[in-house]
């Protein structure tokens, strides 16, 4: 029996090593087919590239994401795009200018969020009860007509015909945005208020450019200072209350996001749609074959797409965007009807050099 036993433990042991080496050596190919990838994003997308569920899902496919942040005009423009392998702002226009680049391979629509006000159950009411915005059960419409009238008529909520004792402050009625020098956010919020301002048509020559900036230009520059980012803002609104923030624009994304997260949004916090609103579509500009790597993973998988509704954003798939709603009790619009386009790269850009103090 003894003689039979080394033998048998010898063979046993060298077929152990042999699928230890094995094992191992297939660890190291599949390392090996890993690759890092680095962009440019947008500070809207930081949630999701760093969520732990996005970072597996992403290895899985052979992808590792590296990033830095800018303003998605700044990602539009930067001279060092030729460093990254793909670019990821928010917005339409930003994308556009993207596709102009010399590197340029390909554009990948991965996914969108529409441009929403964070902002809080006794304002709401104030502007309900002064037929500025309409309560749908659960989130708001605002009307942008009339608001932009109230910040030409240098409107404050104590000069409301129907304003109470809750927020009877002599403040400027001004929703809150980012530097639109800077940030999508605030450009996006440029554009609906500029089709407004334009007779509900998109802004489309310098003639409409002139008519509509002595409109516009005061909801940025009354404001004073601003971030370059729309995570700040929208901090601010979540720590530091109504008094600091009574409006903000924001991405729907935020808001959908925040709530995910412990005690992320009180029973006084409310979400209004302005009508007309404005989608920002989320666009991967590849800049390398690894970045259209990333763009086609981000695109086809289904976990990551999954991910991107569970971090706030809107996608093809409406049955997810349900679920994370009723996951997190929000009563929001499964589909908004009154969206615009925003105007070209070049208009905007007109615009935006011409909001100046």
């Amino acid at each position: 029996m003894k003689r039979l036993l080394g033998p048998l433990l010898l063979v046993v042991l060298v077929i152990g090593v042999g699928a230890a080496i094995y094992l191992s050596a297939t660890q190291q190919l599949a390392l090996n087919k890993v690759v890092t990838v680095k962009g440019l994003i947008g500070s809207e997308k930081e949630a999701f590239f760093t969520d732990p569920r996005v970072v597996d899902a992403l290895r899985k496919g052979g992808i590792v994401v590296q990033f830095d942040k800018a303003g998605s005009r700044t990602i539009a423009t930067d001279p060092k795009l030729s460093t990254y392998d793909f670019a990821f702002p928010a917005g339409v226009p930003a994308a556009t200018k993207l596709r102009q680049n010399p590197n340029f391979k390909k554009a990948y629509d991965e996914f969108f969020t529409p441009m929403a006000i964070a902002s809080w159950e006794t304002i709401a009411d104030i502007l309900v009860a002064n037929g500025i915005a309409q309560d749908k059960g659960g989130y708001y419409t605002f009307d942008m007509a009339k608001y932009l009238q109230l910040v030409a008529d240098d409107k404050r909520w104590s000069t409301l015909e129907k304003v109470g004792a809750d927020y009877n402050v002599n403040k400027s009625i001004l929703i809150s945005s980012t530097d639109v020098t800077q940030s999508n956010s605030a450009a996006m919020y440029l554009s609906l208020a500029s089709y407004v301002a334009n007779s509900n048509n998109v802004v489309q020559s310098d003639a409409d450019i002139q008519k509509v900036m002595p409109i516009v230009t005061p909801l940025f520059l009354k404001q004073g200072f601003t971030e370059y980012s729309s995570e700040v803002p929208f901090q601010d609104f979540i720590t530091m209350g109504m008094g600091k923030a009574p409006m903000v624009m924001i991405y729907e994304a935020q808001y959908i996001e925040q709530a995910a997260q412990p005690n992320g949004i009180s029973s006084d916090m409310v979400l209004m749609y302005p009508e007309p609103t404005i989608y920002s579509k989320h666009t991967l500009i590849a800049l390398t074959a690894n970045g259209e790597k990333l763009g086609e993973l981000l695109q086809t998988d289904p976990d990551l797409q999954r991910l991107a509704v569970e971090n706030g954003f809107r996608n093809a798939n409406t049955d997810l965007f349900k679920q994370v709603k009723k996951d997190r009790k929000l009563t929001l619009p499964d589909t908004l009807v009154d969206v615009i386009d925003p105007p070209s790269f070049e208009n905007l850009e007109k615009m935006i050099n011409l909001i100046k103090p």
